[in-house]
């Protein structure tokens, strides 16, 4: 039961039905504030069309009204033979009243609307009248629930020794209140049938907005291990959703890479144990089935340790690589001077270089500070160091040094050595990539890989330029980072 509730409820917990609901609650809030806005609105203007038809009624009636001669009482001064005289003050007569200073009716419409010729009423609007010196405008019933708006003044009967009367005019709200009447009752027919419209077109405008997303989702569940690189295209309109769809096909072309370097380096991985164990088994079985003395059996134990080693060290070095270019290599930064660095490591390094006839030297060029992990720049430096050493031929020169580079500090290891194929050089920094040489001892493929990936976990980058016979030239530039707090070491230029 609950799961059949669910399922009819979920489309009410879809993206596409909050969209387009909170389109429509906002369309209904906005419609129903205008309607109320309007109703008010046209409220005012019939009120104040009834104000200003009031004002000029009530001019109009003090026009026709004279006063008598003998006794002073208002007469109506109207030409019976015009017509068009006789409908005006038949107009003015429908709603009015005439009284004089006490109060007493002189002349009335009708005696019924008792709010018109009520004396007290009279009385106290004469006495307003009389503090405020401007007419006053109220709204009255009859019995039959019909409203007039009055207005109510005074005049002057200047023959009579100035003796003021009350007047009023009034006129029926029947039009105006069917006017609001109907557009309430245009408005409450319009609302629900532009919200049944507008609920329609919302529903699938929010659909189409999120066909996009639709096709995000597809693409997310037609992914596998060997479609990791699909693409999804894009609509060409450079919206968020064309960013959501880049975001997304940039994502998938990452994971692609990600799994490709995964597989890479299993299978580099893989081919480079197979070698030592093959090694290690091979003369293991070799010792076991026809070794017939101890020294044989000792011969066949030492060049399997000697392989055992050789595969501990490629472990080692797998680890330190994976950790590095995960980040799991912690890094501690602290300002250092790279120009104390290199110089410990080129003593270090005298030894074997010395052993193998050449030149190692550290150009001065002053001192060059950086926030970088002490232990983490060793490697590198070493590293470069042991290739450029390795692979100089005897007689020939090794150099290093530092040299300030704007926001970066630059370390440069070059040498004189046998250089590097052109088309090697772009993939030197790949795991296990080693230009073909005829010494199989040189070095397992890695070197230059941990290098890159310690320069990359600094926010740095390396560069190499080589060529054939003529040597090579490593350049790790590094952001010097809270190093600026430091004096500005003094910059030369780089020798080329």
């Amino acid at each position: 039961m609950q799961s059949k509730w669910l399922a009819r409820t979920a489309v009410f917990r879809t993206l596409r039905f909050q969209l387009a609901s909170t389109f429509l609650l906002l369309l209904a809030t906005v419609l129903t504030i205008v309607g109320l806005g309007g109703t008010r609105l046209l409220s005012g203007i019939l009120e104040n069309q009834s104000r200003d038809q009031l004002k000029e009624q009530i001019g109009s009636l003090k026009g026709w009204i004279y006063f008598n001669d003998t006794d002073g009482q208002p007469y109506w001064d109207v030409d019976r033979t015009d017509a068009e005289e006789e409908a005006e003050v038949a107009r003015l007569q429908s709603v009015f009243v005439v009284a004089d200073d006490n109060g007493r009716i002189n002349k009335s419409s009708d005696p019924s609307l008792k709010a018109l010729v009520d004396r007290k009423v009279i009385l106290s609007e004469l006495a307003q009248m009389a503090l405020t010196h401007e007419p006053v405008i109220k709204t009255i019933t009859d019995s039959d629930g019909t409203a007039y708006q009055v207005i109510s003044s005074t005049m002057t009967d200047s023959k009579h020794h100035g003796r003021k009367w009350y007047v009023a005019e009034g006129r029926s709200l029947t039009e105006d209140q069917q006017v609001l009447r109907k557009f309430r009752k245009n408005f409450l027919i319009f609302l629900p049938l532009a919200l049944l419209v507008c609920a329609v077109v919302s529903w699938f405008s929010a659909g189409a907005a999120l066909r996009a997303l639709q096709s995000v989702e597809s693409a997310a569940g037609e992914i596998t291990g060997s479609n990791l690189g699909l693409q999804i295209p894009k609509r060409g309109v450079d919206d968020e959703l064309d960013r959501l769809i880049e975001s997304f096909n940039e994502m998938s072309r990452r994971l692609k890479a990600s799994f490709e370097q995964m597989r890479q380096f299993s299978t580099d991985v893989s081919h480079e144990l197979r070698t030592p164990l093959t090694a290690i088994q091979g003369q293991l079985e070799v010792a076991l089935f026809t070794a017939k003395s101890k020294e044989q059996l000792r011969e066949a134990i030492e060049n399997a340790l000697q392989d055992v080693e050789r595969l501990s060290n490629l472990v080692r070095a797998l680890l330190l690589l994976s950790q590095s270019e995960s980040g799991q290599v912690p890094m501690n930064r602290s300002v250092l001077n790279l120009c104390e660095l290199i110089r410990d490591l080129v003593e270090q390094f005298q030894i074997p270089a010395e052993a193998s006839n050449l030149r190692l030297s550290q150009v001065e060029k002053g001192s060059v500070f950086c926030e970088v992990d002490r232990t983490q720049m060793e490697r590198v430096v070493t590293n470069l160091l042991s290739n450029a050493i390795k692979y100089t031929p005897s007689g020939g020169w090794v150099r290093a040094y530092t040299e300030q580079a704007g926001s970066y500090a630059r370390i440069v290891i070059e040498d004189s050595g046998v250089g590097i194929p052109p088309d090697h050089l772009p993939h030197i920094f790949d795991r296990f990539y080693r230009v073909p040489d005829p010494n199989p001892e040189k070095g397992l493929g890695l070197g230059l890989s941990f290098v890159s990936a310690i320069v990359k976990a600094h926010g740095g980058e390396i560069r190499v330029h080589s060529r054939l016979g003529q040597g090579s030239r490593f350049e790790v530039a590094l952001p010097v980072g809270a190093a600026r707090e430091h004096p500005e070491p003094v910059t030369i230029s780089a020798e080329s």
